[in-house]
């Protein structure tokens, strides 16, 4: 299957922080706009984290990110917040380039709903992350059955809940 940008399935997103709380110019709005010169700048301290959440469900094959070097994400991990496990280790470089981090194999197949994207160390001495773009590659889970409203809406495919 092609893989798509996922940026339109995303129905909410959040941050750990953004510097000063200046919301307005580097703000999490900043991430999936098309403009190159805005920008999310977390506030310092660490860990910082964006937390995505698509609907419908999406299989991620890649993360596309793009730094300002020296404020890049070390220790970076992708987290299914669902399944509330890891799902891999992420290794971007600290320049100003978009990076394509490709996901595992075995993980590029799975449904994700909510994913988080964790910066346990940074390059910047304080810890501040920058990030200029941000997208996930892959393609929509049209396969898979949610169940009716629930406190976990997951899309685990191999859960079987019947109502009756």
């Amino acid at each position: 299957m092609a893989q798509v940008s996922l940026v339109k399935c995303i129905s909410n997103y959040r941050v750990s922080s953004v510097l000063n709380r200046d919301v307005t110019s580097l703000g999490k709005q900043n991430l999936f706009d098309p403009n190159p010169e805005t920008c999310w700048n977390s506030e310092q301290g660490t860990p910082q984290h964006i937390l995505v959440e698509f609907a419908p469900c999406v299989r991620i094959h890649s993360v596309c990110v793009q730094f300002q070097g020296g404020f890049a994400g070390k220790d970076t991990r992708l987290i299914d917040m669902d399944r509330k496990e890891e799902i891999c280790a992420l290794f971007p470089d600290d320049n100003n380039k978009v990076q394509v981090l490709e996901l595992p194999k075995t993980e590029q197949g799975v449904a994700r709903r909510r994913i988080k994207l964790q910066f346990a160390t940074s390059t910047d001495f304080y810890g501040r992350i920058v990030v200029y773009s941000l997208d996930f590659k892959g393609s929509v889970a049209d396969d898979v059955e949610l169940p009716a409203k629930t406190t976990n809406d997951s899309c685990a495919s191999d859960a079987v809940i019947t109502i009756v």
